[in-house]
């Protein structure tokens, strides 16, 4: 294991009613009550219970995970990086909540120092993120429901294009903790679906009886993209396209970044 046992510390047993630690023996993750986690070759835990499954092979293909990782080492999401590492520092905590092939949260970690823990629903995209990036600690888990992890154990969350819960993103975060929440802009992928109305209003609502706002930037550019990369994009992306010719093309990418800080009640 490379990563610092230091980020299990805030693990908790996702078994239904259990909820204890879990404490690392060797390669298998145990709580008091008896219930076990190996970790898997590459690196990563797997706490993804059978009733948090909506399906047999829940969230991203491993095809899928490999497309967004494409277009990720292409250069067409480096802006978003550049300003995600502005707000970083050695000594955050990070969780990277829905964070698919890794790439965010491991040229983070990288690049600060950081620890850093990234959870996602899709076992191929954790995976993958596991044997690229082993510094941080790779988690399959669903976003959707609460989450296998100690109150107050992290001083930044990100949340990019991926699920949100308001109240469990605050129980999540420490006294004056920070969430990094990106979400589409209207003029994301316009040539692509056209433009879309602005649900950042919207979204901070849903967000505001926990958090306050304290930052908003919406970065944007424009990148031509090679008929392959836009295959890739299109299998990487859940939204509906309405060109759907592989022709290269310039493709708007434009992303709303909300920091955020918790309410302490």
């Amino acid at each position: 294991m490379l990563f610092s046992l230091s980020a299990f510390n805030s693990l908790l047993c996702p078994v239904r009613a259990c909820g204890q630690p879990l404490t690392p023996h060797h390669r298998t993750f145990l709580c008091p009550h008896g219930h076990s986690f190996d970790l898997a070759r590459s690196g990563y835990l797997n706490l993804l219970q059978p009733q948090d499954k909506r399906s047999a092979h829940p969230g991203d293909s491993k095809a899928a995970a490999l497309a967004r990782r494409l277009l990720h080492d292409h250069g067409h999401t480096r802006p978003f990086l550049d300003f995600l590492l502005t707000h970083v520092s050695p000594t955050d905590h990070l969780l990277d909540l829905g964070c698919g092939e890794g790439f965010f949260l491991g040229e983070i970690q990288q690049r600060t120092a950081c620890q850093a823990t990234g959870v996602d629903l899709s076992a191929p995209a954790i995976d993958l993120a596991a044997r690229r990036y082993p510094q941080p600690l790779w988690i399959v888990a669903n976003a959707d429901r609460p989450l296998p992890f100690a109150a107050a154990s992290f001083s930044l969350l990100l949340s990019i294009t991926a699920r949100r819960q308001p109240a469990e993103f605050h129980r999540l975060l420490a006294p004056h903790g920070r969430l990094l929440l990106a979400t589409p802009a209207p003029e994301d992928l316009k040539e692509l679906r056209g433009s879309t109305p602005d649900r950042t209003p919207q979204i901070l609502a849903e967000f505001s009886p926990y958090f306050t706002l304290q930052s908003h930037t919406r970065l944007t550019h424009t990148a031509p993209l090679t008929a392959d990369e836009l295959t890739a994009l299109r299998l990487s992306i859940y939204r509906p396209l309405t060109n759907q010719e592989p022709t290269a093309q310039e493709v708007t990418f434009s992303l709303d970044f909300n920091l955020l800080g918790k309410v302490i009640y």
